[in-house]
This record gives structure tokens, C-alpha cells and sequence, in this order.
């Protein structure tokens, strides 16, 4: 089975629109596009390339995928894993792709990714893609983040995690800082949340439905 990795790039306050350029997005007014430039050193760079050779195939919503099909095939490597690999496209409005080994999915998106998901393989990634996610999150099919936070504040503009998301927990495996300040995070799903209540002076309760057990002193928890 496969595992669905989202990678992002985000501000401080959440918001992940238009981080590449002044005009990849504009929807709302959007004026800041462009906000990570500033924040790319060689280790971010790095990462990305390290990341796109552990796709199996892509998926991307119909912006992404555009601007992706727009500039990737120019490349002078010929085993560019953008170019060379499977790319699944998830769009209302496209009625055909043409970049190499691209596939336009048809139907319920999440149903589709489901499909995708139980097949045998490596990682599906999206990259960018906003919308697809907000879908994905909704779906809860979503099995690992890795987010780029960047140090800058825009107070406006899409965000990664908007309504709908269904709630849950991730834990976090990996944490890398770049040389400007940029904070790589990768998290992976685990599971639904636990609940617990602080007082002054009592004892600290984390709660689930599955087992219970003192974690120290003055603190039990519930696992």
C-alpha cells in the first residue's frame, strides 16, 4: 500500500499561497506572492531534490500541475523524477494533460486516491496544490507532512490546515533548520487525539479508550 506524503511550504501564520512567485496566485487579492525566495539556500534545495527522487508517481491539483507542466519539461536532466514518472491530475475543468506519463483522474478524487493508495508502490506526493489538499485532509487520507515553515508573517491568504480538516494527531520524526531560518517538520499520522485537563496542584489526565497508567509523579496517563 502506499503512502500519500503532503509537502508544503508556510508561513509563520499558516498561510501557504503564492510561495514562488508574485503571480502563481493571486485569488483574493493576494499581494505577497513570493514570500520564500528570500529563504532559499543550497540545503533547501537539497531536500527538495532529495524528495522528488522518492516519489513513485505525483499528484497535483490543476494550478500546480499547470505551472509544474510549464517549466519541468524543459529540464536537462533526463531522469528528472517531475518528467519521467507518473503524475495523476485532479481536475473539473481539464479534459486532457499532455505533459509526459501525466493521467487525468476521472470521477470522486477521493475515491480515485483511495484506489491509488491500496495499490503496491512508493510515495504518492503533491506538491503544492492547496485545493487538493484541503480535499485530501478532508478525506483523511493523508498519511505523512513535511512542511517548510518559513519566518514570515502575511496575515492573509490560503492556508494549509482550513475547515473541514478532520481532527487527529501526527507525531514528528524529523526536524531540519536551513541556513536563513527556514524549519523543515515532518510529521506522520498518528492516529485520533487524546484529551486531558490541567489543574493547578492535581494531577495531569491524558485520556483515550485504550489502557491507563501512571507516568510519574503527580501525572497519569491514559493510553
Amino acid at each position: 500500500m502506499r503512502k500519500l506524503v503532503v509537502g508544503t511550504f508556510v508561513t509563520m501564520d499558516g498561510v501557504m499561497q503564492a510561495p514562488g512567485g508574485p503571480d502563481e496566485d493571486r485569488d483574493g487579492g493576494f499581494q505577497h506572492g513570493g514570500w520564500l525566495v528570500p529563504y532559499i539556500d543550497e540545503k533547501f534545495g537539497e531536500v527538495m531534490s532529495e524528495w522528488t527522487r522518492h516519489a513513485d508517481v505525483f499528484l497535483f491539483g490543476r494550478k500546480t500541475y499547470e505551472m509544474f507542466a510549464g517549466s519541468w519539461p524543459k529540464s536537462t536532466d533526463p531522469v528528472e523524477p517531475l518528467n519521467t514518472r507518473p503524475k495523476f491530475v485532479a481536475s473539473r475543468t481539464l479534459h486532457k494533460v499532455n505533459w509526459n506519463n501525466s493521467i487525468l483522474l476521472k470521477g470522486d478524487v477521493a475515491q480515485e486516491v483511495v484506489k491509488l493508495k491500496a495499490q503496491e508502490g512508493g510515495e504518492i506526493q503533491v506538491h503544492g496544490s492547496g485545493n487538493l489538499i484541503q480535499t485530501l485532509l478532508q478525506h483523511n487520507l493523508v498519511d505523512t507532512l513535511r512542511i517548510w515553515q518559513f519566518p514570515v508573517v502575511l496575515g492573509t491568504g490560503k492556508r494549509l490546515f482550513e475547515g473541514g480538516t478532520i481532527p487527529c494527531s501526527f507525531r514528528l520524526v524529523d526536524t531540519q533548520l536551513n541556513t536563513t531560518g527556514a524549519v523543515l517538520h515532518v510529521y506522520e499520522r498518528a492516529g485520533g487525539l487524546k484529551y486531558g485537563e490541567v489543574e493547578v496542584g492535581q494531577e495531569t489526565v491524558i485520556f483515550d479508550s485504550e489502557s491507563s497508567h501512571h507516568t510519574g509523579d503527580g501525572e497519569r496517563e491514559t493510553q
